[in-house]
């Protein structure tokens, strides 16, 4: 088993640039079940939290009849139909490709559906160097729960205290800190100007999100931290 830290990834809006595809596909959704004039600022308040929990909040605030799971498999299709245009963040796919060559256990933790994140992966071409993957489908609760991580760590074969998770919304680093591990904060930049506090328990923040983030920099904390 490898002695380096295990790096486990969240996927939207850390990986791969897939907010707009999910509030297109969301408002696709709400459209279906006659809400229109959903905005990307409404969509924003959902970043970081899983898509079930979303549609539950989203189900309620209008009043949508159609079951939960109905709104999923809608809302799936929907993503699905947009998927290969996903592009990855280009210093991510750096660093993703320094720590598989290096030799660090990874994988990546979404609160998404796992037919989206083979998707995502696929599109960007991540998919050979991220084969462990956690979705909503495979653990009981989303962030900020710590499921996902856990899970992530479990299929890893490593302790949760040897992970570190790479995050860009306050749910999910508040899941990795609830896991016992130690997270690297890139704050997604798309979105309304992040709360800092969200992002006090991780050990290292990038507060301007992608266009900060530093793949050398964040490789030497990893290794030094």
């Amino acid at each position: 088993m490898s002695s380096l830290p295990a790096v486990i990834f969240d996927l939207d809006g850390t990986l791969v640039d897939s907010e707009p595809l999910y509030y297109e596909a969301g408002r696709r959704t709400l459209e279906r079940y006659g809400v229109t004039g959903f905005t990307w600022e409404e969509h924003c308040q959902f970043i970081g939290i899983g898509t079930r929990e979303t549609l539950e909040a989203l189900r309620d605030r209008y009043g949508i009849d159609a079951p939960v799971e109905e709104l999923l498999a809608v809302k799936n299709r929907h993503y699905l139909e947009l998927a290969a245009a996903t592009e990855v963040f280009p210093a991510m796919r750096a660093f993703v490709e320094r720590l598989s060559a290096a030799g660090h256990p990874l994988a990546v933790a979404s609160g998404s559906s796992r037919s989206a994140i083979e998707s995502a992966l696929k599109a960007t071409g991540l998919d050979a160097l991220l084969s462990v993957r956690v979705s909503a489908e495979d653990v009981g609760r989303g962030k900020p729960e710590p499921d996902v991580f856990l899970a992530a760590a479990r299929l890893l074969a490593v302790d949760p205290a040897d992970c570190v998770v790479v995050e860009d919304a306050g749910p999910g680093v508040e899941a990795a800190r609830r896991a016992g591990m130690r997270c690297i904060a890139v704050p997604y930049a798309g979105g309304p100007a992040p709360d800092t506090g969200a992002f006090a328990s991780a050990g290292m923040v990038f507060p301007g999100g992608q266009p900060e983030f530093d793949a050398q920099r964040a490789y030497e904390w990893l290794h030094t931290a």
